[in-house]
């Protein structure tokens, strides 16, 4: 896959993706409208603004390295061509995953809207089940780039 179908892939499934389930749905459940902090604590507002501003750069950048680095994109439809491990890959298996829940509880906080916490809360269960047996999704992701295992 050329750099720029991987760029236009990752732009479209950005929109379908990350965009709805951190964007739309939390506006769609809250209306952005502000209610009471979280336990009368206006500390809880600025933690969720903190959660946002690292999440959200969080997911531009894992979409940017899978079309820029990996010449894929993050839907199983399109998946990389080379192994992505640099950025926040280096450190975790899901940082997309990661991001996007850090960016609902965020504005969970910033909004102190119980419903987005309890959203977060479910999307978080369900990409933990989503991840499936890591060592077996490790396994074919080294067979399809080459990569062999050094040891168990």
């Amino acid at each position: 896959m050329s750099k720029a179908i991987a760029v236009l892939g990752s732009a479209l499934f950005f929109v379908i993706a990350p965009l709805v389930l951190a964007g739309f749905v939390p506006w769609w459940v809250t209306q952005w409208e502000f209610r009471p902090a979280f336990f009368g604590v206006d500390l809880t507002r600025i933690l969720g603004g903190i959660l946002i501003i690292v999440g959200v750069p969080g997911v531009v950048d894992s979409f940017a390295r899978f079309a820029l680095e990996g010449l894929g994109t993050p839907a199983p439809i399109a998946p990389t061509q080379k192994l992505v491990v640099t950025g926040l890959y280096r450190y975790v298996r899901n940082p997309i995953y990661i991001a996007v829940v850090a960016v609902i509880f965020g504005q969970a906080l910033l909004f102190g809207d119980w419903r987005l916490l309890w959203y977060g809360a479910l999307l978080w269960l369900f990409f933990s089940c989503l991840g499936g047996d890591d060592r077996r999704t490790d396994a074919q992701a080294n067979i399809r780039h080459g990569v062999r295992e050094l040891s168990d």
